[in-house]
């Protein structure tokens, strides 16, 4: 007899092993339909599972995350057989599950193209409505290399040769197509009715430079048409919002080939950065920071006491200099506690806090620049708290909060918080490491935060919390951490004097509200669609005359504002007021003020705000209220 205990309490005895699918028929015809996969003592498994003896079981479905990752594993193969169907010559290599969807990798004679993608689609959507089954089978390693050498597919062969020879591999058939997967897959291709073809890319054969260009395809795929509706439509609202286009468009800032992955800063991107680093600063200011500045390179036996140089190595940017190595920082801390160890310090001293708006460079792959998002120098609003364990706790707590506050001045109301864990390379002991994740989650706790838990994505010397952000349109930015590091302080030799004169390793917490500038400009450009909130916009007040009678008024207003730290423009040209009010519409200052002869005469301005509403006449004392209360509020 078998017991198959169920999420809700309840239990169902069986004569005999069941599978997964007919625990659910037992359950219900309704979930039998509905099934994809399901949860064996929290794995992850097949509906034609057998269940073998006494096991906690939770049907899958595509309303559970875990049954809409299988329909877009699933729907990868799909794509992968749509593919043999119509080009039998090509070869197959890894298809995995992505962020809303999935993509392949393949091999072929000649390029694919949007009509290929297209056919392929329809393709899909045809094998998809023969509803054929899905089926699981297990081979030895070396026969499951002969299988795919014997069909021709060397990328599958080459992949299965890595794994170790004693091991099995599961393959998935459907109609004639069979893939090498670790599963599990949607009982039958019928459950695959939402999907889409989204572009063609070229990739690398395991992502080495040296290897054969791939072309990979990428899809989505949602369990409803009405969600896949929804996320296109996000899509092109995002592409709408593309902060590259908008800051070309509004000239802010541009890159060249000349410095790839680097950015060049026009006056009005410059002003953007000089609103967010001063906001920063004051941050800093007001919550017991110390500013702080350490060298852009350092020695190379500075990054090899670190770790950096072992764990590393490849993401920094090198140089010598009489017969010494150095590297371009690629991170503020070892400089940090250079600066803190160049005096002696108390337990008395600490929490002692160190903030600097640090230029850092990684050497990133070139193909994974990305706009501002994804560069190779950059500078963040990086923090180190140098304190006791006894104070780790409270210092967490109380950046919590803080972060969520300044989130909450630049717009972003949702804030979700994740707990990177240990990764496979590392420094430090196991037990050092259970004691900083374990002080991350007692601080997460008790800030009354719930949590998502990351395992294997935490730094290599330390777990860190991840604060990420949704913007306007519902997508989800990483921008803060806060990481526990017991390791770094003890290798470069930082100590403080304890309350019993002995000496002792601070514990250092690294740590970042906006994280890279750069980026997290790209996120507010995007965010807010190019139109700035008042206080961030790089032009606030844009003055325009009428005709020539006004040019000395239009001046005269634009000087007082300027008195008053407003940021302003005036336009002065010999043009029709509808022409000017068009084209300065189309940078997005947030006020237009148009004078004319009455105005002028009246000492007052007509005000339009953003997205031409007309805000009539006033005096130009109440336009500077407005516009103070309005950057003090940060509306």
């Amino acid at each position: 007899m078998i017991s198959v205990r169920l999420p809700d309490g309840s239990q169902r005895q069986f004569d005999a092993p069941p599978t997964v699918a007919q625990v659910a028929a037992d359950i219900g015809a309704g979930l039998a339909k509905a099934a994809l996969a399901g949860k064996v003592d929290g794995k992850l498994v097949d509906t034609s599972f057998v269940i073998a003896q006494d096991a906690d079981l939770a049907i899958v479905t595509a309303k559970d995350a875990e049954g809409l990752d299988v329909i877009r594993h699933s729907t990868a193969h799909l794509l992968a057989y749509a593919v043999k169907e119509l080009f039998p010559d090509a070869q197959v290599t890894i298809g995995p599950v992505i962020d809303n969807g999935f993509y392949y990798d393949f091999s072929y004679k000649r390029p694919f193209t949007p009509e290929d993608l297209e056919a392929i689609e329809k393709k899909m959507a045809e094998l998809a409505k023969k509803d054929e089954p899905v089926v699981r089978k297990v081979l030895s390693r070396d026969d499951a290399v002969d299988y795919f050498t014997s069909i021709g597919e060397a990328y599958k062969a080459e992949i299965i040769a890595s794994i170790p020879q004693d091991q099995e591999v599961s393959l998935y058939s459907e109609g004639t197509f069979t893939d090498l997967c670790r599963g599990p897959h949607v009982p039958s291709t019928g459950k695959l009715k939402v999907f889409k073809l989204m572009k063609l890319a070229g990739a690398y054969w395991r992502g080495d430079s040296k290897n054969e260009m791939l072309q990979r395809i990428y899809g989505t795929a949602w369990a409803r048409k009405e969600d896949q509706d929804a996320y296109l439509n996000m899509l092109e609202e995002a592409e709408k919002r593309d902060h590259r286009k908008l800051g070309k468009q509004l000239d802010l800032f541009h890159f060249q080939e000349e410095g790839p992955g680097l950015i060049f800063w026009h006056p009005k991107g410059w002003a953007i950065w000089q609103q967010v680093e001063q906001y920063m600063r004051r941050i800093y200011q007001d919550n017991g920071y110390q500013e702080v500045k350490a060298p852009q390179i350092l020695d190379r036996s500075l990054w090899e006491k670190t770790g950096h140089w072992e764990n590393y190595r490849d993401n920094m940017f090198t140089t010598e200099s009489e017969n010494r190595s150095y590297a371009l920082k690629p991170m503020n801390c070892p400089g940090h506690i250079q600066i803190y160890n160049a005096g002696l310090h108390s337990y008395r001293d600490l929490p002692l806090r160190f903030g600097e708006f640090g230029q850092c460079h990684r050497n990133e792959p070139s193909g994974s620049l990305h706009g501002m998002m994804r560069v190779r120098g950059f500078t963040q609003d990086d923090g180190h708290i140098f304190c006791t364990e006894a104070q780790v706790q409270g210092e967490v707590a109380a950046f919590n909060k803080l972060v969520r506050e300044v989130y909450t001045d630049f717009g972003f109301k949702e804030v979700e918080v994740k707990l990177a864990l240990r990764p496979d390379k590392r420094i430090g002991s196991d037990e050092v490491w259970d004691e900083a994740e374990n002080a991350l989650r007692e601080a997460i706790r008790a800030s009354g935060s719930e949590w998502e838990e990351l395992p294997g994505e935490g730094a290599f010397y330390g777990p860190k919390i991840e604060y990420h952000l949704k913007d306007s349109i519902g997508r989800s930015w990483q921008c803060g951490t806060m990481q526990v590091d017991f390791s770094m302080p003890q290798r470069l030799g930082a100590e403080y004097v304890t309350e019993s004169d002995g000496r002792k390793a601070p514990v250092m917490l690294h740590r970042a509200i906006v994280g890279s500038l750069e980026r997290f400009i790209a996120i507010l450009i995007e965010n807010h669609a190019g139109a700035m909130p008042l206080w961030l916009a790089p032009v606030q007040v844009v003055v325009l005359n009428i005709s020539d009678g006004q040019a000395e008024y239009v001046e005269s207003v634009a000087k007082t504002l300027r008195k008053q730290g407003f940021r302003v423009d005036t336009d002065l040209r010999n043009e029709k007021i509808t022409y000017k009010i068009r084209e300065h519409s189309l940078q997005k200052p947030p006020y237009l003020i148009v004078v004319g002869d009455k105005e002028r005469d009246a000492n007052t301005v007509a005000v339009r705000a953003r997205g031409n509403v007309d805000l009539g006449v006033m005096p130009i004392d109440v336009l500077v209220e407005r516009l103070r209360n309005e950057v003090d509020a940060r509306a």
